[in-house]
């Protein structure tokens, strides 16, 4: 019995030194496993982060690109290179989303590309602003000078309007200075015997009118041109009623632009010599009322004379 103690003694203690290089080991493979752990979750936490940034990075640029699209094309530039790069990124932002196997270091150079690029846009907004602000320039320029053009232009319409009626006014008085002139009308009633008196001076009774002779005088005026010319005579009752009878040469005219009635015209050769003229007018079986009678000469447009007689 005493033989078997040490025995049991040794084997006690072999155990106890197995056990604890055992628990030795697991101690040792515990850590190693919790330091494994701890780089991973370091390795995966740097990748979710260099993912985000990336992402960041990318969500930036693609901004960046619209701003540079709009200003392009508000400027009047070409977008179609514009617009091919913004959908190249949009495809890699698409990848980055998915998750597919990533290399950041190739997305750090697409980065470098894209970031170039814009400062590649950026000289050219740059050159297109200041082609813009040049043909601003120019547009005001010509702007100006069509307007001082125009200005010019409506000075000398202005002239030219200011001339004409100028002219006009001249022609009107030129006109005027060379229209006929009727003057020492007077009226002679004839009786049906052929027998006149003058009713300019005295009144004649209307029983004894059977026509009228009318005689004026034409003085000379060196701007009236020899030629015949028209006279239209009006003759007005008492009441302002001009005498006329369309079956017996009366008829219409135009007297500054109006259209008016006369009693009766004759054509008149002018010879610009004083000469006399003399008209007779028979106005049928109408008796003529009592009172004081007008008559008016017209020709070429103008009032050129009157006279009045007298009825009783």
């Amino acid at each position: 019995m005493e033989n078997n103690k040490p025995k049991a003694n040794g084997a006690l203690v072999a155990a106890l030194v197995i056990m604890t290089i055992l628990a030795g080991v697991s101690s040792y493979l515990l850590y190693e496993q919790k330091e494994v752990g701890k780089n991973q979750e370091a390795t995966i936490a740097t990748r979710v982060e260099e993912l985000a940034t990336t992402r960041t990075r990318l969500d930036s640029i693609s901004t960046a690109l619209d701003a540079k699209i709009a200003e392009v094309k508000k400027l009047g530039g070409d977008i179609s290179d514009l617009e091919r790069v913004k959908a190249d990124l949009e495809r890699d932002k698409a990848s980055l989303r998915k998750g597919q196997r990533i290399s950041i270091a190739k997305y750090e150079a697409k980065i470098k590309q894209y970031e170039a690029y814009l400062v590649e846009k950026d000289t050219l907004i740059a050159q297109l602003k200041n082609e813009n602000q040049v043909l601003a320039t120019n547009n005001q320029t010509l702007t100006d000078a069509n307007t001082t053009l125009q200005t010019e232009k409506q000075s000398l319409q202005d002239s030219v309007s200011n001339i004409s009626t100028v002219n006009k006014d001249l022609s009107d008085k030129v006109t005027r200075a060379a229209a006929l002139k009727a003057q020492n009308v007077r009226v002679f009633a004839l009786n049906a015997k052929g027998k006149q008196r003058d009713a300019t001076e005295d009144e004649v009774k209307a029983k004894r009118v059977d026509k009228l002779k009318v005689v004026y005088m034409l003085p000379e005026n060196p701007l009236t041109k020899q030629e015949e010319k028209e006279v239209y005579v009006r003759v007005l009752d008492p009441s302002g009623a001009v005498v006329s009878d369309m079956a017996n040469g009366s008829g219409t005219f135009q007297v500054n632009g109006q259209e008016q009635i006369y009693t009766v015209k004759q054509t008149v050769p002018f010879t610009n010599n004083n000469q006399n003229v003399e008209l007779t007018y028979n106005r049928g079986s109408v008796p003529y009322k009592a009172g004081k009678y007008t008559i008016e000469f017209y020709s070429e447009g103008f009032r050129i004379g009157e006279g009045s007689f007298a009825i009783k």
